[in-house]
């Protein structure tokens, strides 16, 4: 049975989980809600998602939300098995750090980038009103003290772990 997965193909969340499937070489199915009203019917708040949120997962007969807990879930039941991507390394020490890198990202450097790409994209498109600069700039601010912490992390380094894995791919979308 084919993989389905519910999001919008240009959001974060949504980038996020279909990165994780390429990487793992997993063939799925991209549906895109219709609207916004679709998230909020009673079959969708009760099977998929109870706060009404995308993305969500359909793997067989198993549902699953939120982007970062998908992938993990992808990671842990499917890697090495259509190609020899390592996403969850399996040494406790790595695994533990890789987990690490993964709370930084999204504790300290997804809410500075989201207040930046939320005022310089979405407000006009979405709410109709210029950007709120200070926003932007306290967006900027923030991320500027994330990337100097991540310039000493990858001191000597390609990856967060040193090695690729989700702690990487979850900052790229």
């Amino acid at each position: 049975m084919t993989i389905k997965l519910i999001g919008y193909p240009g959001s974060s969340p949504s980038l996020r989980v279909s990165m994780t499937l390429k990487e793992l070489g997993l063939p799925y199915e991209f549906e895109v809600p219709a609207n916004i009203q679709e998230l909020k019917t009673d079959d969708f708040l009760a099977n998929k998602h109870p706060f009404g949120k995308i993305p969500v997962l359909i793997d067989g007969d198993f549902t699953i939300n939120e982007s970062r807990a998908i992938c993990r879930y992808l990671a842990s039941k499917y890697q090495g098995k259509h190609n020899d991507t390592i996403l969850i390394p399996t040494d406790a020490h790595k695994f533990g750090l890789a987990s690490q890198f993964i709370s930084y990202e999204s504790f300290y450097y997804d809410p500075a980038i989201t207040k930046i790409v939320h005022e310089e994209i979405y407000s006009k498109k979405y709410n109709n009103k210029d950007p709120d600069q200070e926003i932007i700039k306290q967006g900027r601010e923030e991320l500027a003290k994330v990337l100097d912490v991540y310039e000493k992390i990858l001191e000597g380094k390609e990856y967060l772990n040193g090695e690729y894995s989700l702690a990487d791919l979850f900052h790229v979308p």
